[in-house]
């Protein structure tokens, strides 16, 4: 292991963080317990704000990107990991405060590593990646609350047709939830009945200001854009009914009242992916080991080469990209 190998690093140039590829080497790598040969990696839109130069995700520069990574274990200080361990690692400050995946190799603290999942292997476990996750932390979130219905009214997700919703749609139908999918995609529209989605409604009918209070249309909700949306979707729910938010991708603004809350008893439950305890993360992959649609994944994600990560940001942060981009590290 002593050739160079190639990673995407975000680095300063006039003041300003700029994405560039670089040649390094393993003593480059920060001075972590163990030491990861990179499978695979993912975009998400983080690393799309962090890649585009649209958002100042790293906090130190330079900074090798990618928030989430599956691989196989090389060398290891620590007695809970052995060279040829598969592993799956996501968040945790990657590409914010500490070197990320958009590399061949990555050394990283043992608390972050879980072992991939028998289910998957490591290009499902990253057609998973990120997004997946999460929407499997929001699903575990809401039946943990416990007063979303499977009749009745149906669960609602915004920005269906991204990695978090597309994610979210496989697991809430497979669980047996009605499920309505909002998206400014017409063309997205049978994408998203194959998922499991019953109904599709037009993004735009929740972006703009609303009634403090509506409605009664959704028992609960995996909201991926905040701001007006998500405060629209907060009095559209029903009495009793919760809404997990992970996504900020209209706005980190809520213009929202409290009469949702104090009227209907409706909860916000704010779901993080980075600094979760390692208990729920390995519950939110027990979830998807158990309830999504492996046949989705062919559907949801397709592999795409790091070499083209800086088109592919800009594709994401406009909204362009369907579902999850698995990035090839070698490629």
């Amino acid at each position: 292991m002593t050739e160079p190998f190639r990673a995407l690093m975000i680095v300063d140039h006039e003041g300003k963080p700029k994405a560039e590829f670089r040649e390094l080497q393993l003593a480059d790598l920060p001075d972590h317990d163990v030491l990861v040969e990179i499978a695979f990696s993912t975009l998400n839109y983080k690393d799309g704000l962090a890649v585009s130069g649209k958002g100042r995700i790293a906090r130190r520069l330079p900074m090798v990107a990618g928030v989430d990574f599956a691989g196989t274990v090389v060398e290891s200080r620590s007695p809970e990991w052995q060279p040829g361990d598969k592993v799956v690692a996501n968040g945790w400050g990657m590409s914010e405060t500490e070197w990320g995946a958009y590399s061949l190799y990555q050394r990283v603290k043992p608390e972050w590593l879980i072992r991939l999942p028998e289910a998957f292997d490591f290009r499902e476990a990253m057609a998973i990646g990120t997004a997946g996750y999460t929407a499997a932390l929001c699903v575990d979130a809401l039946e943990d609350w416990g007063r979303i219905a499977k009749k009745d009214l149906p669960v609602l997700v915004t920005g269906a047709a991204g990695g978090v919703g597309s994610t979210a749609i496989s697991l809430l139908a497979a669980k047996g939830y009605a499920v309505t999918a909002s998206t400014g995609r017409p063309e997205t529209h049978d994408y998203l009945a194959s998922l499991g989605a019953s109904d599709v409604i037009e993004r735009s009918s929740l972006a703009e200001k609303g009634k403090p209070l509506d409605r009664e249309r959704w028992s609960g909700a995996v909201d991926t854009v905040g701001s007006t949306t998500l405060a629209n979707v907060l009095a559209q729910t029903a009495y009793g009914g919760a809404v997990a938010a992970c996504g900020l991708a209209g706005g980190m603004d809520l213009p929202a009242t409290v009469a949702p809350h104090i009227l209907r008893g409706v909860t916000l439950i704010g779901i993080d992916s980075v600094m979760t305890p390692r208990a729920k993360r390995e519950r939110a992959w027990a979830t998807l080991s158990e309830h999504l649609d492996k046949a989705h994944l062919e559907t949801i994600a397709h592999v795409e080469p790091l070499s083209d990560l800086p088109r592919l940001a800009e594709e994401i942060v406009a909204g362009r990209i369907r579902g999850r981009v698995i990035i090839d590290v070698r490629a």
